[in-house]
């Protein structure tokens, strides 16, 4: 109890129940300024902790910490009084040598401590190389942390280091155990006569995979047909759970992982290869063994009858996004020859499709079209280019497939009172839909609903932004505004998608919430009792939720770092260039903009903008020269060019063109410059 932080011991020696002592246990969260918070295990509000409170910390410490007092904003400033647990281990970071001292400057910035590192200690790495170094003594009020070299990644120009740090930085599993490995080998490699008894037998129906190109793990299948009243859809999702058993090797890694993590030039599989790309894959023409979602979908969209079973199928063919939307589309004739076998299929698809879309836009369903960056590497493992991975019409098709076979599956688990994982995600809170009304009211916008707007409302205002040059601009501040969705064994409803219950049951492939629904749901297809389900699975569902909500903010947070890196490189070899760029972000010490296309942020100093006073307007979110009153707000369109890149920090700056340019030093360590905001891909389904 004292370890995890119920209790705790006095200056007498006597123990109390924290939450009998107004003391509050936590998380601490770190940020690059030196300062941090305490998010409380209660869900309460954070406490803010000070820089000198902060420098026996580390990002990641779990504490006992105590409110101090209430600042005259009315935020909780805390002090510390126990630290339970540590919460890094080991930093990856740049090693350094300066003035006879050895340091490791971490590459994550919520970790602001210098990692001192003894002459004995620093293995064989050079100046300025990334290197991987345990902690032996943690910080303390009087002296930085102490730690020592373990592993020395190279410099930080190699092809692929970006992804190496990114991937030791965030810690991601990435090595297969001996018994994950043995319990893999021990799998058939094909699905085999016995593995398909007492199965619906569906290898006479058209199915199709649809994915991106470089896509390797299929774990989604689609069949229409067309009916006298509507659509049958059917949703074949690859059977993981047939293979992957609970409490088994590969399950506890599965679960260690939670999820697959995307980087551009490679996957960090939950499952092992030949389990993600190989037996469990949908591919075409090879037996699959598949759990099946039939919906019956109404000319309205209304999905009125649903039904799931244990199958096997057998792929037609695997399609493209791009070319399944030119076939619909018809602007390839030849193209859609090609694809004259499913040609039928896809057309009913599209109209099944057509059917609930309306019905989504019907219940105020919000749909952000937001345009994402693609990296492009080249042989050389470096970025060739940036392009926008725009959604087409066949993304839209199995988007909507799955979301109205995720929804089937959380009405089957509550019908049947099995215990699930929904997939969470509450709307805006108060202060953040005020504040959000207070931007929109800047652009002539309004939003509806008071101080509890509902989705109908957000997607009301997309709907009317849609043909505006700042529609992006706009959809992505609405898109900050909302909380980030999370999974809980509590149902509280979707608010991004407007339904009652959504649970995630299509990607078992790379999410474990998924394999855990589809135990569910076989559980119930095999007519298992309810106790026999709780008694595997639902003790433990709380902390798998918040589990798998911490991976998979992991994944994000490790796609993002590496993609920022990116494209810092790709910004290098652009110095001197003109952008076209819009205003995405004002402070009192610059504008934030995004260029056109590739989406790299920046930041335009405010020392760039002229031999002017400019101050900072937060109600109107602009900067207005003193003199020339001239001002810089949201949305206004820039001509920029690339002035400087810092490859540590993730930060590029730009300056407005027609200002005397002159190249200056790029990638030192403290610049103060913006971070780039890097957007991850294989984000359409993640909902």
């Amino acid at each position: 109890m004292e370890r995890d932080g119920q209790i705790i011991r006095n200056r007498g020696g006597a123990f109390g129940l924290v939450d009998r002592m107004d003391l509050i246990t936590g998380r601490v969260i770190g940020h690059r300024d030196g300062y941090g918070f305490v998010r409380p295990d209660d869900g309460s509000v954070d406490l803010f902790f000070s820089p000198r409170q902060m420098r026996s910390l580390m990002h990641g410490d779990r504490v006992v910490a105590r409110v101090a007092k209430i600042d005259r904003n009315g935020r909780r400033e805390g002090t510390l009084v126990e630290v339970i647990e540590r919460g890094v281990g080991r930093v990856v970071g740049r090693l350094w040598r300066e003035s006879g001292v050895t340091f490791v400057r971490p590459h994550n910035a919520r970790i602001h401590h210098d990692l001192l590192v003894p002459p004995d200690a620093s293995a064989a790495g050079r100046d300025g190389d990334y290197v991987v170094a345990r902690i032996t003594e943690p910080p303390t009020r009087r002296h930085p942390p102490i730690g020592v070299v373990e592993e020395v990644l190279g410099s930080r120009m190699l092809p692929g280091m970006e992804i190496d740090v990114a991937i030791r930085t965030y810690e991601l599993p990435v090595a297969w155990s001996e018994d994950v490995v043995a319990e893999a080998k021990a799998l058939p490699a094909k699905v085999r006569r016995i593995d398909v008894e007492g199965r619906e037998d569906l290898r006479g129906l058209g199915f199709v995979t649809i994915d991106g190109e470089d896509a390797r793990d299929f774990d989604d299948a689609v069949y229409c047909e067309r009916t006298a009243r509507g659509w049958r859809v059917v949703v074949a999702i690859a059977d993981v759970s047939a293979y992957v058993h609970p409490a088994s090797a590969l399950d506890d890694e599965a679960r260690l992982r939670g999820n697959s993590v995307y980087f551009p030039d490679r996957v960090v599989p939950m499952l092992p290869e030949s389990i993600s790309n190989g037996l469990c894959s949908l591919r075409p023409h090879e037996d699959r063994l598949c759990v099946g979602c039939e919906l019956i979908v109404a000319e309205s969209g209304r999905v009125h009858r649903s039904r799931f079973f244990e199958g096997v199928i057998r792929s037609r063919a695997r399609l493209t996004y791009t070319d399944v939307s030119s076939a619909l589309e018809g602007g390839v004739a030849t193209l859609r020859g090609t694809l004259a076998e499913q040609a039928p299929m896809l057309d009913a698809l599209r109209e099944a499709y057509d059917a609930l879309r309306r019905a989504r836009v019907g219940r105020g369903a919000i749909d952000f079209d937001m345009t994402e960056t693609r990296v492009v590497l080249g042989p050389d493992g470096r970025v060739e280019r940036l392009e926008p991975a725009d959604r087409n019409v066949a993304h839209r098709i199995i988007e909507e497939c799955m979301v109205a076979a995720n929804v089937a599956a959380a009405r089957f688990l509550e019908r049947h009172r099995l215990p699930a994982l929904f997939r969470n995600h509450e709307g805006p809170s108060p202060e953040k839909a005020q504040e959000l009304r207070a931007f929109l009211e800047e652009f002539g916008m309004k939003l509806g609903g008071g101080d509890s707007p509902e989705s109908r409302h957000f997607a009301a205002v997309i709907d009317s932004a849609s043909s505006r040059p700042d529609a992006h601009l706009i959809q992505t501040v609405m898109l900050r505004s909302l909380s980030q969705a999370v999974y809980a064994p509590a149902n509280v409803g979707h608010f991004g998608l407007a339904h009652r219950a959504y649970v995630h049951f299509t990607s078992p492939i790379r999410r474990y919430p998924d394999i855990v629904v589809h135990r569910a749901i076989r559980h119930v297809l095999r007519r298992g009792r309810l106790g026999e389900f709780e008694s595997v699975c639902g003790n433990s569902l709380a902390m798998l939720g918040e589990h798998c909500s911490m991976t998979e903010r992991r994944a994000d947070e490790a796609t993002r770092d590496a993609i920022a890196w990116l494209k810092c490189e790709f910004m290098l070899e652009k110095l001197g260039e003109v952008f076209d760029a819009t205003v995405s972000g004002v402070a009192p010490f610059g504008v934030f903009v995004t260029l056109d296309d590739i989406f790299v942020e920046g930041l335009v100093h405010v020392s760039t903008l002229g031999s002017d006073y400019f101050h900072f307007d937060p109600i109107r979110h602009r900067l207005r020269g003193e003199r020339s009153r001239r001002s810089y707000r949201l949305a206004d369109r820039m001509r920029v060019r690339a002035a400087s890149v810092d490859l540590d920090e993730r930060r590029i700056e730009f300056e407005p063109e027609g200002r005397e340019y002159s190249r200056r030093k790029s990638g030192s360590r403290r610049a103060s410059t913006s971070r780039v905001h890097g957007r991850g891909e294989r984000n359409s389904r993640r909902r």
